[in-house]
């Protein structure tokens, strides 16, 4: 897209056409490309246009809507397949939960972004690959391995789904950070639709009560079950055709998060001391402090995506820098305790795979930080921390497909 806006700079009827064609894309890549074009009457001229926000909703065309009804309609049949084939349902959601959520998104920006076939044919093989790896892996009572697969299954497609969006294998930073504030959009509207359709949950299942009528069989298993899956397929839905939603909602919740994370998190480590607990012999605590740093990490890496959108001040930069070194804080005393239990008691799927990604962590917001310092010493900006932080992304995914297809193997599936 961005290649074509270049090259159509002088046709505005070209210029028109690309636009109404894929308008999310266009207004993503033309404000990517701006800063060169400055100047240029026409390119101002859009500039204007695609910055001006009207109250007006925008639904897409037909054929846009026709499609999502049916992928949405698709992935509330796969989430009936327990039913409609008899699988044992503990069997088949655990394993197949990310079959269920990923596809449509994956139809979708395949279809918006006319992949070629060969990349079809690649997104196409991956997804089956892990299909079919996870439904055959040994039905055991107790396996980490599984559950490791599990999880890292949904991290694999999220992975796929990235190369959906972006459409190359090439480094490509700003499509990367596209790729991370969708998420962050992605997050906040999917979230305002489940909570549009609990609160319609409960109006109509109240309703339905009062004149004694009991529909709520009927309504889980065939409304609920249908809607939950079609939540984030129109929730990427109205974040691609209507960037304005909430364009402006994500970088004020990253803003408004990450200095009240940052006193938290300091109070936390703090009060660690006081509380007694112990990371080092507290397995559970553990894995909650794990999961406690991922959420951080998460949300420093939307904020990068948010910020170097536009140059800010250096407040939110400083900002950004304490929180990183904080979390490398936190990760150091996650790493040192996971590395003290493997010393103490042996390697284990689930300690193997937290050493692993304690460390990817761990370098990657090394890289962040100091980029993030080299900004605030003014020898280098914040699109340089973000390119740093796309330049990553790939690495977690070959980390995904380590732990989801070589550690079953590796460790005989227990």
């Amino acid at each position: 897209m961005k290649e074509q806006i270049r090259s159509q700079l002088h046709d505005p009827r070209q210029l028109e056409h690309l636009y109404r064609t894929n308008k999310g894309s266009f207004k993503r890549e033309f404000n990517s490309l701006y800063p060169e074009l400055r100047g240029n009457p026409l390119a101002d001229f859009w500039h204007e246009r695609l910055q001006y926000e009207g109250d007006e909703l925008h639904w897409g065309s037909r054929g846009e809507l026709l499609f999502i009804g049916i992928a949405a309609l698709l992935a509330g049949l796969i989430a009936k397949f327990p039913v409609i084939f008899g699988f044992r349902e503990e069997f088949f959601y655990p394993r197949n939960i990310g079959f269920i959520a990923f596809p449509p998104l994956l139809a979708y920006f395949a279809w918006k972004h006319r992949l070629s076939t060969s990349n079809l044919a690649i997104i196409v093989a991956l997804s089956l690959g892990g299909l079919v790896f996870i439904n055959v892996f040994p039905d055991v009572s107790r396996s980490d391995t599984l559950v490791l697969s599990c999880i890292h299954l949904l991290l694999f497609l999220w992975s796929i789904l990235g190369f959906t969006f972006v459409g190359t294998v090439k480094d490509d930073p700003e499509k990367r950070l596209s790729y991370l504030r969708y998420n962050g959009d992605l997050i906040v509207m999917t979230t305002l639709i489940l909570i549009a359709g609990g609160i319609l949950t409960g109006l109509t299942l109240g309703l339905f009560e009062l004149i004694g009528l009991h529909i709520q069989k009927f309504y889980f298993e065939y409304i609920v079950i249908f809607g939950l899956p079609a939540a984030p397929l129109v929730g990427t839905y109205l974040t691609q055709t209507n960037p304005q939603l909430v364009g402006k909602v994500s970088p004020v919740i990253a803003k408004l998060f990450s200095p009240l994370v940052l006193v938290m998190l300091v109070i936390y480590l703090i009060a660690i001391f006081y509380s007694g607990k112990d990371p080092y012999q507290d397995r559970e605590f553990l894995l909650l402090f794990n999961a406690l740093l991922i959420g951080v990490m998460a949300l420093i890496f939307f904020s990068i995506a948010e910020t170097s959108k536009n140059q800010q001040r250096m407040f939110e930069v400083w900002i950004l820098a304490l929180l990183s070194v904080v979390t490398i804080v936190v990760n150091g005393i996650a790493l040192s305790a996971i590395v003290f239990r493997i010393s103490e008691w042996g390697i284990t799927p689930n300690r193997l795979a937290v050493l692993g990604s304690n460390i990817l962590i761990l370098i990657n917001l090394l890289l962040v930080t100091l980029r993030l310092f080299k900004v605030i010493a003014k020898k280098s900006d914040l699109i340089d921390v973000g390119k740093a932080m796309a330049f990553y992304l790939p690495i977690y995914s070959v980390w995904t497909v380590i732990v989801t297809f070589l550690f079953p193997l590796f460790f005989g599936f227990k």
